[in-house]
């Protein structure tokens, strides 16, 4: 099983995930383990001290994390702190215990908090560099997210119209209803929005006038704070946070391996502009879906899923997956099989480019999904000279 992992790293993609309602996943058990608990109990001590230093306020994440504490919309700034640590502990341990080198990988990307994390797992910045500022209008966020609502707007038939939702958001948000916009581009026919106030019902009713019964808005019933909006300049949080990055340490060589930013939606870090980026990423969406496009094209053949309880992009993989072979079993198509159709392309690369570039989407059942966490769990060392279960 290591020996198979290490393999793949060529055509591998670690993705890290951001905030969510739950946050802490396995990293009670983790913390446990005689074998992973020291690293976890050390990052997660990390990411309490950084905390500590940009609120003022003490945390015992250790603490939080043994007695299974479930982070709230209070603590958040607790739960970008729990991700980060946890998130960096898993690489450790995969690392340190698999010989399975994150550098050693052909890309990463990263969900919302997920790209901080990535850039300090690449080696551009240290964690605490990254999360004081953000730490820092934490509180705004949340008070901010006490009067935002999220809505999933999602097309049931054609390839959505996002152009046209857009439009929408600044008509609505001109009412002075409250502002809304969308947050996240989350795949063809999906696009998150955040509005504040009524907003949310002023978008249902105009995509309903709009589109009639093409397109649909469901809200979800948490909040969530607006980063990636610019509902965050209400707070002046872009202005704030843009003065206290262009002076953290690091940022000054590029990253250990690409990363696919979601702010740009390419992977467009350097040595040099990563505070540019990350200005960006405070209100600017996240372009998910065309990020996830770029690993297909790219023949990433493995996604390694890091942080605790990974959910947002390991479910748009299974997603697009599930769409993709059930519309195979309807198609010509399933008699040569995706298998075959992907080996043609790649050893004739003249004919793949006259194939329409959404061909690539016939990939996304032939990806391996690993959920890190799970996979250290299953795959755990014994005490006695760290040897892997079930390794080869």
């Amino acid at each position: 099983m290591t020996s198979e992992l290490i393999a793949r790293m060529p055509t591998a993609a670690f993705a890290f995930r951001g905030y969510n309602v739950t946050n802490l996943g396995k990293t009670p058990e983790l913390l446990e383990h005689p074998v992973y608990g020291p690293t976890f109990e050390k990052h997660l001590k990390a990411a309490s001290e950084i905390f500590t230093t940009a609120t003022l306020r003490r945390v015992d994440l250790i603490k939080r994390v043994r007695l299974r504490e479930e982070t709230t919309l209070d603590s958040y700034g607790e739960a970008l702190c729990l991700i980060g640590g946890a998130s960096l502990a898993q690489l450790e341990c995969l690392q340190e215990h698999f010989g399975v080198a994150f550098a050693n990988a052909k890309v990463a990307i990263g969900y919302s908090l997920g790209e901080v994390v990535a850039l300090s797992a690449a080696d551009v910045y240290r964690l605490d560099a990254l999360l004081i500022p953000i730490l820092k209008f934490s509180e705004d966020c949340v008070e901010l997210a006490k009067i935002t609502r999220m809505g999933i707007v999602f097309s049931r038939g054609p390839i959505l119209d996002t152009e046209a939702i857009e439009r929408l958001c600044v008509q609505v948000t001109a009412k002075g209803q409250g502002t809304i916009c969308i947050s996240t581009y989350l795949s063809p026919n999906t696009v998150l929005v955040l509005g504040q106030g009524q907003s949310l019902d002023l978008l249902k009713a105009a995509i309903k006038e709009r589109f009639e019964r093409e397109v649909l808005v469901k809200e979800n019933p948490n909040r969530w704070p607006p980063i990636h909006t610019p509902i965050v300049k209400q707070r002046n949080v872009s202005d704030r946070a843009s003065v206290m990055i262009e002076s953290i340490p690091g940022g000054n060589r590029s990253p250990s391996i690409p990363i696919e930013s979601c702010v740009t939606g390419a992977a467009s870090y350097n040595d040099f502009n990563s505070r540019e980026i990350l200005c960006d990423w405070i209100s600017r969406p996240q372009k998910l879906w065309t990020v996830l496009e770029h690993l297909l094209h790219e023949d990433i053949e493995t996604m390694i899923h890091v942080g605790p309880e990974p959910n947002l992009i390991p479910a748009t993989m299974s997603r697009i997956a599930a769409n993709v072979e059930e519309q195979m079993k309807k198609s010509t198509l399933n008699k040569l099989g995706i298998q075959a159709v992907t080996s043609i392309t790649r050893a004739r690369p003249w004919l793949a480019q006259y194939i329409h570039k959404q061909a690539c989407l016939l990939r996304a059942p032939l990806i391996e999904n690993i959920i890190l966490e799970d996979w250290l769990l299953a795959n755990a060392p014994t005490m006695t000279g760290s040897v892997p279960l079930g390794s080869s």
